[in-house]
């Protein structure tokens, strides 16, 4: 099993920044692609950034390029999503998610292991 628990979310204004922290524990999760993700409610939840950890390429949705930034502590299974500019349609419940396969995909429904979600605000 691996655990998976967010946090850092919050209220801001836009334009301002937050840091996203996910703690991985359980299996090595060495092979596994991680990634994250958002949800508001009434729409499907949305990927963000994901990463292979053997790999160093970083797959970045459109609508976060150059205000986002994903990176890993290697010894302590520790995520960060460094989130800048923020705007008010990055309004979200952010998920961090695992899945057990080293390449990367955009589609939820491929990651089997979910934290429970921080919710992040920008007002306007």
């Amino acid at each position: 099993q691996v655990q998976l628990v967010e946090s850092g979310g919050g209220l801001v204004q836009a334009g301002g920044s937050l840091r996203l922290t996910c703690a991985a524990s359980g299996r090595n999760l060495t092979p596994y692609a991680m990634g994250w993700f958002r949800q508001v409610p009434g729409k499907e939840r949305e990927f963000v950034v994901g990463k292979n950890w053997r790999e160093s390429s970083l797959l970045y949705a459109d609508a976060v390029k150059g205000r986002f930034t994903f990176s890993r502590m290697n010894n302590n299974n520790t995520l960060y999503l460094q989130m800048n500019s923020l705007k008010p349609e990055d309004t979200a419940v952010y998920f961090c998610a695992a899945r057990t396969s080293v390449e990367v995909t955009t589609s939820p429904s491929t990651y089997r292991f979910w934290g429970q979600g921080t919710q992040v605000t920008v007002s306007s």
